[in-house]
């Protein structure tokens, strides 16, 4: 299963909300979001969190998972792990963005947001990987 929660080269100047996807499909309950920053401008911040819905109408108050604030372009992972969570059947990408500075006050972010299923056979591999390293 493969993904876009917010489009590429997508413009924010404000914070956002990308379209409601349906994973209730989806074969495996964990998911690598990929960030990918193509365009800013200095001074600025973008938050992106992933926020859960039952029915894509309704959606948590609490974000289920979260990049770190970024400042400048270029491609950003995070494992998304919705196994904790059975009553998940929708997700959606939520942005906030922020200016300080001299200049223009309005930010702009031109970034995307894809999502893709992690087959379990991989997330073993890793697992073993990550024990021998330790």
């Amino acid at each position: 299963m493969e993904s876009v929660l917010v489009p590429a080269k997508t413009v924010a100047t404000a914070k956002g909300d990308g379209a409601a996807v349906d994973v209730s499909g989806a074969s495996n309950r964990v998911f690598l979001v990929t960030l990918q920053i193509t365009k800013i401008i200095e001074q600025e911040s973008l938050d992106l969190s992933i926020f859960g819905s039952p029915d894509g109408t309704t959606w948590d108050v609490k974000s289920i998972a979260a990049f770190p604030q970024k400042f400048y372009c270029g491609e950003s992972p995070l494992l998304l792990d919705l196994t904790a969570h059975p009553d998940v059947k929708f997700v959606r990408a939520h942005w906030e963005v922020a200016r300080w500075g001299r200049g223009v006050e309005t930010p702009m972010f031109e970034f995307g947001v894809t999502l893709r299923e992690v087959s379990p056979a991989i997330l073993k591999e890793a697992a073993a990987e990550a024990k021998a390293l330790a």
